[in-house]
């Protein structure tokens, strides 16, 4: 009968990437005590003698920690050590023929780069595939495009409704490999079952340790609703009356905690979201150099990412700022419009109009003209935001006439606002900096002691601060646009500012339009 293998942490090994006086055997047998729960044998410059003494050594260390042993492409050393399976490449021997060598318990794992190479291996009976490479690496020479974060969904929609396992491979480590959880689901929810390291682990000098803190953060992944971005309504329960309060607290609290908000935004609206941020009891630093990144990082309480008008130097501190702030754990609220960061870092919140969502979840139903949405938007918002939140593993803010933010559970409808924001440059960013301010809110004041952290990209109700940030933008142009003193657009932005910087939370709670589905 087939052993049953947990593919969590799956080890490739690499004698070559030993630290200076680091032994093999040792470096193995404390990777195995750190939580590795598979290892493949890869010596792909090995003779026959030396191979097979290696993997005869290997496996009575892997024996000791009933973790099973899986040999690269050497169909003969893994019949010789009665190895608990093997693993081919595109170019070695198929599984058809391997299958036939092999006894009936052995599994094989084939790699796979492209949809065709998968139906490939599922049609010839794989038992587990291993996708790749997602991140460039050293430790091969890669001859075909990455698969990239974004590029294994797809490929895991394939595997729905077989029984064929899932690894992701190709320079993941203790840094990149929450966004590589995060990011890799299919449309329909199939997930990865683990993920494949060489480097992250062989190449230190103390693997044990390595192999431990990944292993912690692929269990806190897998615990559940903290995947979505640390507390999700689902997991609190969130009801009308339960929101408003929330959104009541996070209020009080912002003008006293006055959280710095690092916001990297389009030139056309960057004082304009600045003075936004100042009159909600933020303060915002809207700085695009690489080098400062990782500084800034440290002290943000959230980061916002606006491409507009784009220029190299900002792409380049986008992509930096991305990765330093999930490093630490703190929100990202993303405001798309090219989707290719998202293979670098995973946001808090994704936020948008129709159109841009639409581009985002590759949908045809709406279209843009420019920054802005043509006709009417989706036939069903609710689901959409739901479904798509599901997917990316984030909140999800969908802006129009109505407001639309689901965490892929629920969904809050939000109907406050006023007409005069659609005819003002910009208002789409300036929610996204209120929303920004308030998850910095709701990441600092998040309870944290006695829960590990080390499963989620940032602590908070991230679902509820988006509320309140698209609730205080929307009731303060609500009140704006009453003004006596407001006769159109080109007199309703000062007013706003006057309204947000006056705003309180009673007057928000009287006029708050909400409601949850």
């Amino acid at each position: 009968m087939t052993r049953t293998i947990d593919y969590s942490l799956y080890l490739v090994t690499g004698r070559e990437l030993l630290p200076q006086g680091k032994d093999y055997f040792e470096s193995l047998e404390e990777s195995l005590q750190g939580g590795v729960t598979v290892v493949q044998i890869r010596e792909k410059k090995a003779e026959t003698a030396e191979f097979l003494d290696i993997a005869l050594k290997s496996k009575a260390i892997c024996d000791r920690y009933n973790v099973p042993l899986i040999i690269n492409d050497r169909i003969d050393i893994a019949l010789a050590i009665d190895a608990d399976g093997i693993h081919v490449g595109q170019t070695d021997m198929p599984v058809s023929m391997a299958r036939k060598l092999l006894p009936q318990k052995c599994i094989i794992g084939v790699s796979c780069n492209n949809k065709e190479e998968l139906q490939k291996a599922l049609e010839n009976g794989a038992d587990y595939v291993g996708i790749g490479a997602i991140y460039a690496t050293q430790t091969k020479d890669l001859t075909k495009p990455l698969v990239g974060v974004r590029g294994i969904g797809p490929l895991l929609q394939m595997l729905d409704g077989t029984s064929v396992k899932a690894v992701a491979i190709g320079g993941i480590n203790s840094k990149n490999v929450l966004r590589v959880l995060h990011g890799s689901v299919s449309g329909t929810g199939h997930s990865l079952d683990g993920i494949a390291v060489v480097s992250a682990i062989v190449a230190l000098n103390q693997p044990r340790q390595a192999a431990s803190e990944l292993s912690e953060i692929l269990s806190e992944f897998k615990k559940g609703p903290s995947i979505f971005h640390g507390m999700s309504s689902a997991a609190n329960g969130h009801t009308t009356d339960s929101i408003t309060s929330g959104v009541v607290s996070l209020m009080n609290q912002i003008r006293t905690l006055n959280p710095l908000v690092h916001q990297i935004t389009n030139s056309v609206v960057t004082a304009q979201s600045a003075n936004i941020t100042i009159s909600i009891g933020a303060s915002p630093i809207m700085a695009t150099a690489v080098d400062e990144m990782s500084d800034l990082a440290t002290i943000c309480g959230a980061l916002l990412v606006n491409i507009g008008t784009l220029t190299p130097p900002a792409c380049a501190g986008m992509l930096a700022a991305g990765c330093h702030v999930n490093t630490w754990k703190k929100p990202i609220v993303f405001d798309p419009v090219g989707v290719d960061l998202l293979n670098k870092w995973q946001p808090s919140v994704i936020k948008g109009n129709a159109g841009e969502l639409a581009a985002l979840a590759g949908s045809i139903e709406v279209t843009s003209k420019g920054v802005d949405t043509v006709g009417n938007g989706f036939e069903d918002p609710v689901g959409f935001v739901t479904a798509l939140a599901r997917r990316e593993r984030c909140i999800v803010v969908l802006t129009g006439k109505t407001d639309y933010v689901s965490d892929g559970h629920t969904c809050a409808v939000l109907d406050n606002g006023h007409e005069f924001l659609g005819k003002m440059t910009g208002s789409g960013c300036a929610t996204g900096s209120c929303i920004a301010s308030f998850c910095a809110v709701a990441s600092a004041s998040a309870q944290t002691e006695g829960q590990s952290l080390r499963g989620v990209l940032a602590k908070g109700d991230m679902f509820l601060a988006s509320i309140a940030g698209i609730l205080v933008f929307n009731v303060a142009a609500e009140l704006a646009a009453a003004r006596d003193d407001v006769k159109g657009p080109g007199t309703f932005f000062p007013a706003l500012i006057d309204e947000l910087t006056s705003l309180t939370p009673e007057v928000v709670q009287e006029h708050i339009k909400i409601k949850i589905v």
